[in-house]
């Protein structure tokens, strides 16, 4: 690894004396760009209810199907943890006490043969000084996942292909792919698009909540009526390094002009749809086919807010407000810091409360998409550890549940196989195959 990350990361991150606990001393304004993301993710969700669910009610059948099935999610935000002092994926955590839904036992009790783990970093100024800051939390944060994996060999493996998933799965691992949320790391020098994919990047979003250089997000004021020019000339860079194109959070003309560009297929890695709930974050049933029409494939997550419709209720935006300003840094935060967070949380929503999203406005919003856009496009991801949870389905041991689901519905082994990872493995092939000579994944993975 030591190899491959000389190669690829500039030297004054290297000259950095400490990864492990965001330890950057010479970097404070990097951590600062993350500090938002703990605080968002977990004021999108009110915790007064929330509880591990259990498998010990799915069907045997159900199980069994579940567990021949290559599992996959799409996007998780688990990696915003590995900077925290004393988290360890390896340890089992709860949701109900931290918030945390992912981790390698829970992984294991769910039936999840591995997924995206994303580089998220939020949007901030769009000054060089900005991207800089942004390149330096991404690259730090590709260290990390590698980082995460090469200390635990026995349990993880990172994977840059559907073939290495496989084998990962064959050799009883939980397979790593590293995407990115967001290209704020990348969008003040497209060069670095291979510098990331160089230490293992196969999935890429161009925004986020806020438009950049590169694109209008879908809940943000539009800029570019779509792609920048900037923003084109991204595309035209994924596709010739063979990278996956993902277009959750970014806005419908966005979406409709990289299916339109892109010479490879597309994915949304954690959208809902808009025929069940109309909200700029979700695709329309147009848009569906439009990317089923180019062989992509739409990713449903479960977050509360992009399923049902939640009031704002001023009060409560404004204690959220005032609690977050109080916390510090993810980086810094220690577990009491962050269990005296939730705490404080629970407070807010027993006195302010908001409806949660359930289940089966989950199966709502999964088998409308089935419909319209057909089973061979349709795929899962809770967005967990990023905001992603609802009643009944609340962190990664809940996955049988979908299996269960679908079967009772009708669909067979095949079709829960194609919705769990089947689809985005192909998607991901694809848009590999599309890859200029020379420029598929070449780093070196190790078992």
């Amino acid at each position: 690894m030591t190899s491959v990350i000389a190669d690829c990361v500039p030297t004054t991150v290297l000259q950095v004396s400490e990864y492990h606990g965001w330890g950057l001393t010479s970097m404070t304004s990097v951590s600062a760009l993350t500090r938002g993301a703990l605080l968002t993710a977990l004021a999108a969700v009110p915790l007064a209810a929330q509880t591990s669910p259990t498998t010990s009610a799915i069907p045997q059948e159900a199980r069994r199907v579940h567990d021949a099935t290559i599992v996959l999610d799409t996007h998780f935000d688990t990696p915003a943890n590995l900077g925290r002092p004393g988290w360890s994926i390896m340890d089992r955590h709860s949701r109900a006490e931290s918030g945390d839904q992912v981790d390698y036992p829970r992984m294991v009790e769910g039936g999840i043969d591995g997924g995206f783990f994303a580089i998220f970093t939020a949007q901030g100024l769009r000054t060089p000084e900005g991207d800089r800051d942004a390149r330096d939390a991404g690259l730090v944060r590709a260290v990390q996942i590698r980082e995460m994996v090469a200390r635990h060999p026995d349990a993880f493996r990172l994977v840059t292909t559907a073939a290495e998933a496989r084998a990962a799965v064959a050799a009883k691992k939980r397979f790593v792919f590293i995407s990115m949320e967001n290209g704020y790391p990348f969008e003040g020098d497209l060069s670095l698009v291979r510098t990331f994919q160089r230490l293992g990047v196969t999935m890429m979003s161009p925004v986020h909540f806020k438009t950049n250089d590169l694109a209008d997000s879908a809940t943000d004021k539009p800029e570019w009526n779509g792609l920048s020019p900037k923003g084109k000339a991204f595309v035209a860079e994924a596709n010739r390094l063979g990278i996956l194109i993902d277009c959750s959070h970014a806005s419908d003309d966005v979406l409709r002009q990289t299916i339109a560009q892109s010479r490879a297929p597309i994915i949304l890695s954690h959208s809902g749809v808009r025929a069940i709930f109309d909200h700029p974050r979700n695709v329309t049933d147009a848009d569906l086919r439009a990317l089923a029409a180019k062989g992509g494939v739409v990713q449903i997550n479960a977050f509360d807010g992009y399923m049902i419709a939640q009031p704002k209720i001023p009060a409560r935006e404004a204690a959220l407000a005032e609690l977050a300003a109080k916390q510090p840094p993810r980086a810094t935060m220690t577990e009491a810091d962050r269990k005296a967070y939730l705490s404080a949380r629970k407070a807010i929503d027993a006195r302010w409360p908001v409806p949660r999203a359930t289940f089966d406005d989950v199966m709502k919003h999964l088998l409308h998409a089935i419909e319209v856009a057909g089973i061979d496009h349709v795929g899962i991801s809770g967005d967990f550890d990023g905001g992603g949870g609802v009643e009944g389905f609340d962190d990664i041991t809940a996955f049988p549940k979908i299996t269960a689901a679908l079967l009772a519905r009708g669909y067979g082994a095949a079709d829960v196989a194609k919705v769990w990872g089947g689809n985005a493995l192909r998607v991901l092939d694809a848009a590999q195959a599309a890859a200029d000579p020379g420029m598929r994944p070449t780093i070196p993975i190790t078992s």
